[in-house]
């Protein structure tokens, strides 16, 4: 059936992902701290609660990766100076150039994959992919 080759399929190509991302980011960066360094990037800050619809995980899992990044000096956290209840993460030069080199390290691994099929083909699967994920 289409959709159990499609899970097999699927399942494979983001098993190899992971694999590959955690062995080349490692051991300065994990999979979670680039996707937080990705959303800082492109914005001046945000704070700790609204990473929570990007990451599948828990208020109290984000505070603990936020303080793993601060101590690795990924990121800097600081008070509001209006709202002290507020707390606002920014990145830092070093996660900056952390952010850079784990979206290359993606890039190089997805342009792998994607060169064994035609340019045409590529638009193609992404067009269909984003067909399925806003269906």
């Amino acid at each position: 059936m289409i959709t159990q080759e499609f899970a097999k399929l699927w399942w494979k190509l983001s098993k190899d992902l992971r694999i590959h991302m955690e062995t080349e980011l490692a051991p300065t960066l994990t999979e979670g701290q680039l996707t937080v360094l990705e959303l800082l990037s492109g914005r001046d800050r945000m704070k700790p609660s609204d990473f929570i619809e990007f990451l599948t995980t828990t208020p109290a899992a984000i505070t603990t990766l936020l303080d793993r990044m601060e101590k690795a000096e990924l990121i800097s956290r600081e008070r509001d100076e209006k709202d002290r209840r507020i707390v606002w993460v920014h990145v830092t030069e070093k996660g900056k150039a952390e952010c850079q080199r784990g979206l290359s390290i993606r890039e190089h691994f997805l342009q792998n994959y994607l060169s064994r099929i035609s340019s045409h083909n590529q638009q193609l699967l992404v067009y269909l992919l984003g067909k399925v994920a806003n269906a």
